[in-house]
């Protein structure tokens, strides 16, 4: 019993010594992680530094934002005043001054697609600009040249000629569901680069009145003046929509933001860099979407697809039989049932190839073919 008390208590004394020392000599190996004590006394808690890279939170969306974020562009735009068209006479300046005004500048965003240069933005960012200077991510600017613009759905394309371009990841908007998380990434009055967080709110959005085409991403993804063209990206990184538009009563974000789906803006862009315009179908109808009145004045039996009132004389559609009262139930397979799906369908049609469009005309149903034609160019309307 004694031998071992001894033993204890030797053992106890060593250790006691060994804390001694190392209290005296490696404080530090006695704190508690996390602690920090400053020269002026005071204790603060600090989190352990991780070894390697740090790890996100969960829920950040840090990686998505900076894999995308490289590819978001600042635009500025600047257009020579308009000058009275009588600033040159003398009695004019004598009594008004010189009428000379300062030029009109703009901003906006734009995404890099391409490492080849191609940006995408919004055509109303660069519309009548006579000067494009686009602002990178690593702060490098230069100069934009227009390669083409499609009024119809409000985007354009410009170029720039820069090396180590970052392009960002396209994505594939159709398959977008509401409710995902998406991330828009702009330059909203002209803060500098900011990212906002919210989910797709509605898909197939039309009918507003902005474009000719529409077919809206809906977000809840703060978007404000500034942010136009800038990018509407998933949890990936990957580009899903280019901002365009928001609702709204004062000018800023009510959490009502649309963008054009990426599907959209990849046929603009091959349309344009390829024939330098798009190539949209176009087969020559007055449509309108059924209502109880029109189908009575028709004798219309159909109950879903688009009423055609008015046909073209030797227009595409003429030439393949189509009527007033024809209710157009397909377009290539795929069902119509407003005049928005129908526009939308037609112009994706290849002009100068035929096409199956299935037909309701009174109990009777056809199947026609119609070889579209070139659609016409857009009347400009100011914005």
């Amino acid at each position: 019993m004694r031998r071992s008390w001894l033993l204890f208590s030797q053992t106890v004394t060593i250790l006691l010594a060994a804390y001694f020392v190392v209290a005296t000599l490696k404080p530090d190996w006695l704190r508690r992680p996390g602690i920090t004590t400053q020269s002026t006394g005071v204790t603060l808690l600090e989190a352990p530094a991780s070894a390697g890279a740090p790890v996100p939170p969960v829920g950040s969306f840090r990686q998505a934002a900076q894999r995308a974020s490289a590819a978001v562009v600042s635009i500025n735009t600047s257009k020579a005043p308009q000058r009275n068209p009588q600033a040159n006479d003398p009695w004019f300046r004598f009594f008004f001054g010189d009428q000379g005004g300062q030029p009109q500048v703009g901003l906006g965003s734009g995404v890099i697609i391409s490492p080849d240069g191609y940006i995408l933005t919004n055509n109303h960012v660069v519309e009548g600009a006579d000067e494009i200077e686009v602002t990178l991510n690593d702060s490098r600017t230069t100069q934009a040249k227009v390669i083409g613009t499609d009024p119809d759905t409000d985007l354009a394309v410009l170029r720039i000629t820069l090396d180590r371009l970052p392009a960002i990841t396209l994505g594939n908007s159709d398959a977008l569901q509401v409710g995902d998380q998406v991330l828009a990434i702009g330059n909203p009055f002209g803060v500098g680069q900011t990212v906002t967080s919210g989910i797709v709110s509605a898909l197939g959005r039309n009918q507003l009145g902005i474009n000719t085409f529409e077919n809206f991403i809906q977000t809840d993804a703060a978007i404000n003046p500034g942010n136009s063209g800038g990018a509407l990206v998933d949890v990936n990184g990957q580009l899903m929509g280019i901002n365009t538009a928001i609702y709204s009563r004062s000018g800023g974000s009510l959490g009502i933001g649309f963008a054009i789906p990426v599907s959209t803006a990849k046929q603009v862009l091959e349309g344009i860099v390829k024939d330098g315009v798009v190539r949209r179908g176009w087969i020559g109808v007055e449509p309108a979407d059924l209502s109880p009145d029109l189908m009575q004045t028709f004798g219309v039996k159909a109950r879903n697809g688009v009423l055609v009132t008015g046909v073209l004389q030797n227009g595409p559609a003429a030439q393949a039989g189509l009527r007033p009262g024809d209710v157009i139930v397909e377009v290539a397979g795929k069902q119509i049932d407003n005049v928005s799906e129908l526009l939308t369908n037609v112009a994706a049609l290849k002009p100068g190839t035929p096409a199956p469009f299935k037909v309701q005309r009174r109990e009777e149903s056809l199947q026609l073919n119609v070889t579209p034609g070139l659609r016409p160019k857009p009347r400009q309307v100011p914005r």
